[in-house]
């Protein structure tokens, strides 16, 4: 990679690590919250998935400002309002308030990827590359953010734990802000965007909107709500359901109490980064038509075998865990590239917003369907269920493939 793309994966590295510093970080305090709160999965989920629709919804406004704007100033602002929402996290008293706060964390969180994919997909000439790196960053964030409200919620009150989140963002503004980029490098410069009054913005956003749909990324949009919503309904209530497996049972050292499931779940999320890092270099090497392909069959089959896997013992049940957080974050760079073969330069901002829009929005029902699923059918309903997404996402990767 030339200097720019570095100084681009720098940026972008900071940034994602930050996002999903937060986001899978609320998935530990979910397990607090069910007793803290005393209330069910089902309506936590819920409470929950308003949230992280928030993330979602967001984006696509945001993806709109990233291409008439740029992305640098909409990145910084994502980490400051993230930070902020956490310390709101920290003083909810009640539910409501509760799900208010994560409201306007999910609002400041919507910013990030809409701006920063378009910055890599427009900024940069090793997409792919920068893409598994980016990947990367985010799940070591994934990894270290879960780990340490692990550690700190074993001898501090949750508040106090939640309050304390807001030190990676001041860490990522002040180590993003000073990075120098062109954030066009990689794009025609007859394609450079033209400041407009706001009523032809949005007739501007409107036509775009009718022109993205009305070819191949109607099919990668599709791929996308399918991926977001198998996510979020894994991911919110994971810690839970590894909690409740009989290997994982809580021990104690020196008068401490420690619960080895939490600690599994953020190696399951570390192990994330090289499935993110070998599906980004898949989508530079290989067709991403066929990497998507592979990326959803193998996350069919390590779903359905799951909470088959996890009563034979501790050796099986941790390979499974690390299979499972291998090829879910595997497809994330594949279908990120797919957007940047199927979509025109100028109008990418626009396309990864209305991506998250599917992502973090329409996906955010998934956090809705498991907690209804673990309420009610327990953990073989839940995998039944998250089954359903990599099977139909399958079926459409075919038709790009068959379509390339």
């Amino acid at each position: 990679m030339h200097r720019n793309d570095r100084t681009i994966a720098r940026f972008t590295m900071i940034g994602h690590a930050t996002f999903h510093c937060y986001e899978l970080t609320i998935p530990l305090f979910v397990v607090v919250w069910l007793d803290a709160f005393d209330v069910s999965p089902a309506v936590l989920g819920t409470v929950v998935a308003a949230g992280y629709a928030l993330v979602g919804i967001g984006a696509l406004p945001s993806g709109a400002l990233a291409d008439a704007y740029g992305s640098k100033r909409l990145v910084v602002l994502s980490m400051v309002g993230m930070g902020g929402g956490f310390v709101l996290v920290g003083l909810a008293p009640s539910v409501p308030v509760l799900g208010l706060a994560l409201v306007i964390w999910g609002a400041a969180a919507s910013l990030y990827h809409p701006a920063g994919l378009s910055l890599i997909t427009r900024g940069s000439e090793r997409q792919g590359t920068v893409l598994a790196y980016h990947g990367v960053a985010g799940n070591v964030g994934t990894a270290i953010g879960p780990l340490v409200a692990a550690l700190l919620l074993t001898v501090f009150d949750w508040r106090l734990v939640a309050g304390l989140f807001v030190f990676p963002a001041v860490v990522g503004i002040l180590a993003a802000y000073r990075l120098e980029f062109d954030e066009r490098a990689a794009v025609d410069p007859g394609t450079e965007p033209v400041p407009t009054a706001a009523g032809d913005r949005l007739s501007a956003v409107v036509a775009r909107t009718r022109l993205l749909f009305a070819g191949g990324f109607v099919v990668v949009f599709g791929i996308a709500i399918l991926a977001g919503t198998y996510y979020r309904g894994l991911f919110t209530f994971l810690p839970d359901v590894l909690a409740g497996l009989p290997v994982f049972e809580p021990v104690d050292v020196a008068g401490e109490t420690f619960d080895p499931s939490q600690y599994v779940y953020a190696g399951l999320l570390l192990v994330g980064a090289a499935g993110q890092f070998v599906g980004g270099k898949l989508s530079d090497s290989r067709s991403p038509e066929r990497a998507i392909v592979g990326a959803f069959a193998a996350l069919l089959a390590v779903t359905a075998l799951f909470p088959l896997v996890t009563t034979d013992g501790l050796f099986a049940t941790a390979a499974v865990c690390a299979a499972l957080g291998f090829f879910v974050f595997m497809e994330a760079p594949i279908h990120q590239a797919l957007i940047g073969e199927y979509v025109p330069a100028e109008v990418q901002g626009l396309s990864f917003g209305y991506t998250y829009l599917g992502v973090f929005g329409i996906g955010a029902a998934g956090a809705s369907i498991a907690g209804v699923a673990l309420t009610y059918g327990g953990t073989v309903l839940l995998f039944a269920a998250l089954a359903t997404f990599p099977t139909i996402g399958l079926v459409l990767a075919g038709v790009l493939l068959a379509r390339s």
